[in-house]
């Protein structure tokens, strides 16, 4: 499929630019799903706050009966438990469903592409950060751009605590969605969620240590 497209894998090509040109390509992704959220979502869809509770109650049970211990499970879920209201209210809009570096191309000009609609679904904005740890792995400077350039520097209050409220979901997650392909691929996910914990030293704090305005 790559050859096909009028650029390169950008995870490959983050590590070859200085971290200014990474910042800024980090904004124009942050910019570009900006206003792939101004498309908002049906007045039909389910209520936010009990879908996404309801997801929630389905990922920790499929964690809970994979049988697989990872460290410092606890304390996700305690989090998870305790942001739970932070769900009340939110707005939903189009999403892309798989949002980060690997899902994007860089051209020769070093403009950024978006590939991989395939999941595209309707959800909470903000919840499409919770793969953004993929970015900050290859480029916190892309990471802390993404966000910055999404909120043109005007970031919500609510905005951190509600990001790691769904990465650390979608960590847990991870865990049983591994299962199926592989014990490699389960130490992987571990080896991100030990990152990840890392970031937000376990929970105690909201803003990752990555993220720099």
């Amino acid at each position: 499929m790559m050859t096909w497209l009028d650029g390169s894998d950008a995870a490959a090509v983050l590590s070859t630019l200085n971290l200014e040109e990474q910042y800024l390509l980090g904004r124009e992704a942050g910019r570009t799903m900006s206003r792939i959220h101004a498309i908002p979502a049906p007045e039909d869809q389910p209520n936010w706050t009990q879908f996404y509770n309801d997801k929630i109650d389905r990922k920790l049970t499929a964690y809970v009966r994979c049988g697989i211990h990872v460290e410092g499970a606890e304390q996700i879920i305690a989090f998870i438990e305790e942001q739970r209201g932070l769900l009340k209210d939110r707005p939903q809009s189009l999403q892309h469903g798989d949002y980060h570096c690997g899902n994007m191309v860089i051209t020769k000009e070093k403009m950024i592409g978006i590939i991989d609609f395939d999941r595209m679904d309707y959800g909470d904005p903000w919840e499409e950060f919770n793969r953004i740890s993929w970015c900050a792995g290859v480029s916190p400077a892309f990471a802390s751009g993404r966000i910055n350039g999404y909120f043109d520097n005007q970031i919500s209050e609510t905005f951190f605590p509600l990001m790691a409220l769904y990465m650390a979901t979608n960590m847990i997650s991870s865990i049983p969605w591994a299962i199926d392909y592989g014990a490699g691929e389960v130490d992987v996910m571990k080896r991100e969620i030990k990152k990840a914990m890392d970031a937000y030293d376990h929970f105690q704090n909201v803003v990752p240590k990555w993220y720099r305005r």
